[in-house]
């Protein structure tokens, strides 16, 4: 998909998933007003400043599904594995028109961005959908998506207090006494948003990710004042420093994708040294949580699913649930084999922050809570199917944990489910209530008048003539008490029921192990328990 950042703005426009704003609106406002909002809004008169806001454009599960060019939202797991699978390298072109405005050294001024509020509690204006591209000596290339709060008209901080690949080229640079050179692209297309958000292996650039989605290759171009790159459609690009300060500046604090307020953060200075943007540049504000939501969920579906490849467990459906925050809670089902539901358990839970998982049979729906409650309920027991790994590596956000101090790694317990049928659980226990005739009978059929006719009633000869020709029939083979009225439908149900009570008061009705009528005594027949 060609498609750039103005060009989706405008279709979700056309579809009328996009609303524009022209009355003069106070900046303070816009975080709130997209939040009570159920469509994108393109705020073009912000008051104080020259550039026009948007925010919330992939803040539902439909303008996801449109923003990566697919159908279903299951359909971006796969578009992502097609651009992990086959990356396509980005190319350098010399210029773009994001440097028709160039604002370098004492001339920037973050203070001109229109860079909004959010939440109550949250440390000050704050970039929340810049593309951060960076380079190590030794590593390559990294891309992200960062925070970073405006402190002064050159200074920010980054917020990178969770372990990943950009931390540890970060972490380099000030044990070796350097700033590390970044550019943050503001104003692209979801799809370099995407792929920025998959926590590629050290090595990969998430932009020859972003290439793979597209299909073909991302254009970067040249900074002024650094050796980085930037996203050449990007609306603004910043070029600046993480400076070699060490985690010791406070940042924060923050509205987090768990919807909660987190707590004050310790991070790096930044030194804006250039900005240059469009003559007529939107400004994207993302929008927390939701915005980040739906697009990280994917992410995960493809990291969970290779794990499950790779230990050989063959998976039917996967759901990150949007109640975990699209990082923490996943349900899967297994096509199970023995042995493999704890085995699909310890796969999951070594996938990126995964923290609870469930595990559940091909039978149950990964999309529906009470079906998966129910598995819960009606398979698990406690000392059997809940695996509990102690002292593992930890999200810094999650709010369970105790403090952490700087620079250290949290710990936390993951948690696994085997929400599967246990071995050596007899299989006719978990077959579900099926009413007969389900698929004739209709109740709108009958709302709308539907009549039904009786078979013929009988006296006591013809109850006890069908009862032997139903003793003939259950001898050469069992059949349940709904078969049997069924096949022998010519007469009213009384009578049938009559013909089975008249078998088994003559002592020669029984029930094989399934529950189905059969002759007593015979090879199919039930026997008691301890017989």
């Amino acid at each position: 998909m060609q498609e750039n950042f103005r060009q989706f703005l405008g279709r979700l426009r056309d579809v009328g998933e996009l609303i524009d704003l022209h009355q003069p609106v106070d900046i303070r406002h816009i975080a709130t007003l997209v939040d009570q909002s159920d469509k994108a809004l393109l705020f073009h008169n912000v008051i104080g400043y020259d550039m026009p806001v948007v925010s919330g454009i992939i803040r539902s599960r439909d303008r996801a599904i449109m923003s990566m060019g697919v159908k279903t939202y299951g359909e971006i797991e796969t578009l992502l594995k097609k651009g992990i699978d086959k990356p396509i390298p980005p190319i350098m072109v010399n210029t773009s028109p994001t440097r028709e405005v160039t604002m370098v050294g004492d001339d920037v001024d973050l203070f001109k961005l229109p860079i909004p509020m959010s939440s109550i509690y949250d440390g000050g204006p704050m970039i929340t959908a810049g593309v951060v591209i960076a380079r190590d000596p030794e590593l390559g290339m990294n891309s992200g998506i960062y925070r970073f709060i405006v402190k002064e008209k050159g200074l920010t901080g980054i917020d990178i207090v969770t372990p990943n690949n950009m931390r540890m080229f970060a972490d380099r640079a000030f044990k070796a006494g350097r700033p590390l050179p970044i550019s943050i692209s503001i104003g692209t297309h979801p799809l370099e948003i995407m792929a920025s958000g998959y926590r590629a292996p050290l090595g990969v650039d998430e932009m020859h990710i972003a290439g793979g989605l597209r299909g073909a290759p991302i254009e970067l171009a040249p900074c002024q004042t650094i050796d980085v790159p930037y996203i050449a459609d990007a609306e603004i690009v910043i070029e600046a420093e993480i400076l070699p300060t060490g985690w010791t500046w406070p940042e924060g604090r923050f509205g987090e994708f768990t919807r909660l307020m987190g707590g004050l953060h310790w991070n790096p200075l930044v030194k804006v040294k250039a900005i240059s943007h469009r003559k007529d540049a939107i400004y994207y504000s993302l929008h927390m949580p939701w915005e980040n939501t739906w697009l990280a969920a994917p992410t995960r579906y493809a990291a969970i699913r290779q794990a499950l490849r790779t230990a050989g467990v063959a998976v039917k459906d996967i759901n990150v649930t949007l109640g975990g925050c699209a990082f923490w809670h996943a349900v899967i089902s297994i096509k199970k084999q023995a042995g493999e539901g704890k085995n699909a358990i310890l796969a999951a839970l070594s996938v990126m922050d995964l923290k609870h998982v469930v595990v559940v049979d091909d039978d149950i729906d990964v999309f529906n809570p009470m079906d998966v409650e129910w598995a819960i309920a009606t398979r698990v027991q406690g000392d059997r199917d809940i695996l509990i790994v102690t002292n593992a590596r930890g999200k810094p956000l999650d709010p369970s944990l105790p403090p952490t101090p700087p620079g250290q790694v949290p710990t936390t317990a993951k948690v696994g489910i085997d929400a599967t049928i246990g071995e050596g659980i007899p299989k006719e226990r978990y077959e579900r209530i099926a009413y007969a005739y389900a698929d004739t009978a209709k109740i709108a059929d009958y709302v709308k008048g539907k009549t039904d006719t009786s078979g013929k009633a009988g006296g006591e000869s013809t109850v006890d003539a069908l009862a032997e020709e139903i003793f003939t029939a259950i001898r050469e083979k069992p059949m349940y008490y709904t078969e049997i009225a069924e096949r022998f439908s010519r007469y009213d149900f009384q009578t049938v029921a009559r013909a089975l009570g008249h078998l088994h008061t003559t002592e020669r009705l029984w029930q094989d192990p399934e529950g189905r009528m059969c002759e007593r005594g015979s090879k199919f027949a039930a026997k008691p328990p301890g017989k």
